[in-house]
């Protein structure tokens, strides 16, 4: 049976670290602040907000959110924004995806400060990732490295493959473990043999979107198995891309759907806000 990895644990263990970071900088006078934008009433949106609102209470934050209507223009979201870029109290913004279809997504990532990006989607920081000299990591990407860690698993020299080639995840996600002298290989739709490319990962990372897709026979024995999917099963239950009950028994570490990933991706989220605050005074 793997090793299940606790994102809830780790995710704990970093929060606390950056609860007692947060007190020290409040000492000094520096209260490190997180804006949150979401537009309309994408229900799992708003759980997300609220997640994100509730970990920033328990680090110490403030936080400020700024609901706005699913009717929003593009110039109304993207003046909200430059009032937060311009804001000395505020060192993060965030705006929740997806937005609604009459939105341009990107328009809103390249009008959110680099420094103020605790995402790390504006493309100055994606560049900063790929040449290895960054602030600010993506927060889902950067959370499974914690979880790599969590293994003891030596990413160096070691076979990793990411299924799925987003900008959100499967790219920073390959550069990061390259950043680790891993060997990375990158799956996507056009793959063939995708069966035999992921029974050679040491690390495997998937993040398809399609639920239980990942199954044993597509394990190496005793690999490390990061499953970032959130799906439903046919009986309507949580469930990742990979098969959790057949992988379990062949990977030597998998991360369970819920309790895995997402705890992770919040916390990066504290952190890379806590970074923001620490170089506010560059800012100034």
């Amino acid at each position: 049976m793997a090793q299940i990895i606790s994102g809830k644990e780790v995710s704990a263990r970093v929060k606390a670290e950056i609860a007692k970071e947060t007190e020290v900088l409040k000492a000094a006078g520096i209260t490190p602040g997180l804006a949150v934008i979401i537009v309309g009433d994408d229900p799992a949106s708003k759980v997300y907000v609220k997640n994100k609102k509730l970990a920033c209470e328990a680090v110490g934050f403030k936080s400020e959110e700024y609901a706005l209507s699913e009717e929003t223009t593009q110039e109304e979201l993207l003046a909200l924004v430059k009032e937060l870029n311009s804001r000395n109290d505020i060192d993060g913004i965030l705006c929740q995806m997806p937005l609604p279809k009459h939105l341009d997504e990107q328009s809103v990532i390249d009008t959110i400060d680099p420094k103020k990006d605790v995402d790390a989607f504006h493309p100055s920081n994606v560049g900063k990732i790929m040449i290895g000299d960054y602030n600010f990591l993506p927060c889902t990407p950067a959370g499974i490295m914690e979880l790599i860690k969590e293994t003891n698993i030596e990413v160096s020299g070691k076979e990793c493959v990411v299924v799925g080639r987003s900008n959100i995840v499967g790219k920073p996600m390959a550069m990061l473990l390259l950043h680790k002298s891993g060997t990375v290989t990158v799956c996507h739709s056009k793959t063939k043999n995708l069966k035999d490319v992921c029974k050679r990962a040491d690390i495997l990372v998937v993040a398809i979107g399609k639920a239980k897709f990942v199954t044993a026979d597509m394990i190496k024995p005793g690999a490390v198995v990061i499953d970032v999917g959130m799906n439903r099963d046919q009986d309507g239950k949580l469930c990742g891309d990979v098969d959790f009950e057949e992988v379990s028994q062949v990977a030597g570490a998998v991360t369970p759907v819920p309790g895995g990933v997402g705890p992770m991706t919040i916390a990066m989220l504290m952190k890379n806000t806590l970074t923001s605050a620490k170089l506010r005074e560059s800012r100034a």
